[in-house]
């Protein structure tokens, strides 16, 4: 390294921090980052060790002398809570950086575009990849020896970091690129897997691959599927490297490791409890029930100006549904900057179900969103609309809908998913790693 000066920007309550680097100073801090991270690794064997934490202490050799671009947001961090780019940075010659969905800091609400912000003079360009663009050009990776990827996704299908995931892996191929991911723990864990399989013709950003609605796998474990099932365009040749965690328990959740201390993955995920309901009432985009947004519990609670709460209720505990509760709740959507500027029935009184979660293990988040969605339909088959394009997108077919229409019982439209995802379970177990 040498005795440059330098200056270099992450974005933090939208304005640009610099941090000056010497010689000195920069081993300083990379040696004060090993040997906390080392230290951390000694606390035992429940000690989880995410892949960030492991290229820092332990394939830090990697890096050097190479121009490295970052795929990374606000859940980019080490374990002691320093931002993975504020790190990479201050060590090594980080040229590009790049977001999802949500932006650098995880603050624009979900499905807004942003743009690239280049206006900085430290020489790193950050791009988006939700704006014009969601897969890298071969401008934005010119110059790049290696692209780090290092995003918490949540284990959810619809969740779009995925799919920033497939088109990363895709670029990184056809621009000869090397591509290194820090694997992190599937917070929803990885042993429950829900839903039907992805039909290919309702492939989308919200749907890119052939695997199942919660589909327990790591991001390294995720693109190894993508890669060996020839998914990628062009990825037989791709220089990948998955940084390892370190004592990940594949039955364990998110709290296990970290308890209450959940980074929000996006606006709308604020804790471990609304990421595995999302998984089941995230459905409910796709009609003109409200999911929740415009309130401080999105997916928690759903409704609308035409629910009976008590009806609703009545309805859906005649499903036999397993670890969770209902009550009745009344509430209505504001406009909340950053987390949701134009929910549905914003200003109107909705009333509906609040969901409380009280056994994971026994709750299916992708069948409890059939049924509730099964028993909307069945109480107020006219006042339910779906919006069908976006539901099937997100359902991954267009026979489920069908299937609600027609007033077919959930058991049925469930076990008609079985087969398929049964078949999924088989070929994921060739890309497991942990």
């Amino acid at each position: 390294m040498n005795s440059k000066k330098q200056r270099c920007p992450f974005i933090n309550s939208g304005h640009l921090f610099y941090f000056k680097r010497y010689t000195s100073l920069t081993l300083i801090i990379f040696l004060c980052a090993v040997v906390s991270l080392q230290c951390q690794t000694k606390k035992g064997n429940n000690k989880l060790i995410t892949g960030a934490d492991r290229l820092i202490s332990d394939y830090s050799n990697l890096l050097i002398n190479k121009k490295i671009g970052v795929v990374f947001n606000q859940t980019s961090r080490l374990s002691n809570g320093t931002q993975l780019l504020d790190t990479l940075s201050n060590l090594y010659n980080v040229v590009a950086v790049f977001s999802p969905e949500h932006g650098f800091r995880g603050n624009i609400e979900a499905g807004k575009k942003y743009f690239d912000n280049k206006s900085d003079s430290s020489k790193i360009k950050f791009y988006s990849l939700y704006g014009s663009v969601k897969k890298p050009t071969k401008e934005m990776l010119k110059g790049i020896d290696i692209l780090i990827y290092d995003l918490q996704d949540i284990g959810v299908r619809y969740y779009t970091y995925i799919s920033t995931l497939f088109y990363v892996l895709e670029a990184a191929a056809e621009n000869n690129i090397t591509i290194i991911i820090l694997d992190r723990p599937n917070p929803l864990n990885g042993s429950k897997i829900e839903g039907p399989i992805l039909n290919k013709k309702f492939e989308s950003f919200i749907g890119i691959a052939p695997i199942a609605v919660r589909y327990a796998m790591t991001t390294g474990e995720l693109a190894k599927y993508f890669i060996g099932e020839g998914l990628n365009k062009n990825s037989s040749h791709l220089n990948l490297k998955i940084i390892k965690l370190k004592s990940w328990d594949r039955s364990k959740y998110f709290n296990y490791y970290y308890g209450n201390n959940w980074q929000k993955t996006s606006p709308n995920i604020p804790d471990l409890n609304t990421a595995i309901v999302y998984a089941g009432t995230c459905l409910i985009e796709g009609t003109n029930i409200s999911e929740g947004r415009g309130t401080l519990h999105p997916f928690l609670q759903i409704g609308a100006p035409f629910i009976n709460s008590n009806k609703l209720i009545k309805e859906i505990e005649e499903l036999n549904i397993g670890g969770v509760e209902f009550e009745p709740i009344k509430f209505t959507p504001k406009s909340i900057p950053g987390i949701s500027m134009f929910p549905k029935y914003k200003d109107e009184e909705c009333e509906g179900v609040k969901i409380i979660l009280t056994n994971r293990e026994k709750f299916n988040s992708v069948e409890f969103g059939i049924k509730l969605v099964y028993a909307i339909n069945k109480l107020y088959p006219k006042l339910l609309k779906f919006r069908d394009n976006h539901f099937n997108r997100l359902i991954g077919n267009n026979t489920t809908i069908k299937k609600i229409k027609a007033g077919i019982k959930p058991g049925e439209i469930i076990q008609s998913w079985k087969k398929e995802l049964n078949d999924f379970i088989k070929i994921r177990t060739k890309y497991l790693i942990y």
